[in-house]
């Protein structure tokens, strides 16, 4: 009896084992169902309505790549067999990015409240997928009701202290499409590197795309340096062919322009731009800097919104980033121009000073159309009417911010700083400092100490990864998994339905998934304790 009894327990146990759905982020309602129904060449997509074609070309470029085959498409079911249905309600009052979906014996049918939730459902299907390359790819029969928690759910890369390929940016993107995420914050110039052209200043491209050489490893190992020119900027071209590859996978890019400091390369280029007029030589190592954009100098003004006006141009999105970081005040405090800017505006001090430059400019991008955002230090000397801020020094600057009822996205080093390393004994080159899975994974992007209504300032998160020490695609990779996956399901799930335990059975699919991919992950720091 008790053999017959264990017998039977196996059984079910391997059933449940069998009916896992192993998503990742972890949808608001999943029941897995008994069978699966099997996607095969013979299999049709079913553009049922208007809105779902990007969705349905997302999927089979995925097919392509990672399985060898694509599915042709139909605007009609017939007898609804062997088909994948994808349909969008045109729901106007939905949130984004809701959708439903039902998998049975014969067919994947994805409802989306909108055109976001048809590519997220599609997202879901694709984690459904087998993680081994075949022509017949069996997915579990199951029910799912699903809907993102934050509106707001970024990654970012520094492209300006190294330099990464068109191709690799898009593969970036992808990994963010993939991760139910919406939104890319590329950060472009920097002290040790200019990467977008401006038509009407060709210099900065010309002269601030370029640094002599790099230090090797740490500002204080005293290794030296390269000896090794660096280059690279992205053509404006390039730039518009970035933006629609993302817009058709339902993600803003949202350009970091910086200022008024990490000016170094534009300084270079067009010396008279910064307080002591130069010479001025594009940063060969990492660091803050004290020469900066002279912010008493109606010129620097001019040449900043000529700057913008070729930026918006380019980029479509409701957000202009303009920096606004550790930005030192030195040469403000000896500059006569600026001086004169202090007392002609009536202002306090420097840091006022700082926010007359930030609020300048916010002005000119609202009369554009465009909001700004800045990091938590645009807090420093008052506000911008209308900003929104990037709490990174912790999580101080977003609750100032949120209470003063400005919209707030939370990045803290503490808790999405991929630049770090993954655990304790990384021994590969970082900034300093460890960032394990769990620790991103536990990370609540609303803090206690708001109360709802101040909450609800808060519209979500996003990882940053500096590139000081990555100097190569692999090398990014390698940082960014696997917690840009712990940082999917911060976002995009309940806080009732976050479960460790849980994350960690599904991760064992995703590893597999990253194997697919062919890209470069770390297995260390899966606890916080390691």
């Amino acid at each position: 009896m008790k053999k017959l009894l264990f017998i039977a327990c196996l059984i079910f146990w391997k059933a449940a084992i069998s009916q896992t759905l192993n998503i990742i982020p972890e949808p608001v309602k999943g029941v897995a169902n008994e069978g699966t129904f099997t996607i095969t060449p013979a299999t049709k997509i079913v553009l049922a309505g208007q809105g779902a074609q990007k969705s349905a070309d997302f999927l089979n470029t995925y097919l392509k790549e990672y399985y060898g085959f694509k599915l042709s498409l139909s605007k009609s079911a017939g007898a609804e067999k062997n088909v994948i249905i994808l349909h969008n309600a045109n729901d106007a009052g939905a949130v984004k990015g809701a959708y439903s979906m039902t998998v049975d014996k014969d067919k994947a049918n994805i409802n989306g409240d909108n055109e976001e939730g048809v590519f997220y459902g599609i997202q879901t299907l694709i984690q459904l997928l087998p993680v081994e390359k075949s022509m017949a790819l069996a997915v579990q029969q199951c029910s799912i009701e699903d809907a993102p928690r934050f509106g707001y759910r970024g990654l970012h890369l520094d492209c300006g202290r190294h330099f990464f390929s068109v191709d690799f940016i898009k593969r970036y993107i992808d990994f963010i499409a993939l991760h139910k995420m919406n939104t890319f914050h590329w950060h472009l110039t920097e002290d040790q590197g200019w990467r977008i052209e401006i038509k009407r200043y060709p210099k900065l491209t010309e002269v601030g795309s370029c640094r002599e050489q790099t230090i090797i490893g740490h500002n204080g190992d005293k290794k030296g340096y390269d000896n090794t020119k660096y280059c690279g900027y992205y053509t404006q071209a390039q730039v518009k062919e970035i933006v629609k590859y993302a817009a058709d996978r339902y993600i803003t890019i949202i350009p970091e322009i910086e200022m008024p400091g990490h000016a170094l390369a534009a300084l270079t280029s067009y010396p008279y731009l910064g307080c002591t007029k130069g010479p001025y030589q594009v940063a060969q190592k990492w660091g803050v800097f004290k020469d900066v954009f002279c912010a008493g100098n109606d010129s620097t003004y001019t040449f900043i919104e000529n700057v913008l006006d070729e930026v918006m141009a380019l980029f479509p999105s409701k957000y202009i980033h303009i920096g606004g970081d550790e930005c030192p005040k030195d040469a403000w405090k000896t500059c006569p121009v600026c001086q004169k800017k202090i007392k002609d505006e009536g202002l306090k001090d420097e840091n006022a000073l700082q926010s007359y430059f930030i609020q300048r400019i916010e002005k000119y991008l609202n009369s554009k159309g465009r909001a700004i955002i800045g990091w938590d230090e645009i807090l420093e000397g008052g506000l911008a009417p209308n900003a929104t801020v990037m709490s990174w020094r912790g999580e101080e600057g977003g609750i100032e911010a949120a209470k003063q009822h400005h919209n707030v996205i939370m990045t803290p080093g503490r808790y999405v700083y991929f630049d770090h390393a993954q655990s304790k004994s990384e021994d590969s080159l970082t900034i300093g400092g460890d960032l394990p899975l769990q620790v991103v994974y536990n990370y609540e992007p609303v803090p206690a100490e708001l109360n709802p209504a101040d909450g609800h300032y808060i519209l979500g998160a996003q990882a940053n990864v500096w590139s000081e020490y990555m100097a190569n695609n692999r090398k990014v990779e390698y940082m960014i998994f696997p917690r840009l996956s712990a940082l999917s399901e911060v976002l995009w799930s309940s806080k009732d339905n976050k479960n460790w335990d849980s994350f960690l059975t599904r991760m064992q699919t995703q590893y597999k998934r990253y194997d697919l991919w062919k890209v470069d992950y770390n297995t260390k720091g899966i606890t916080k304790d390691e």
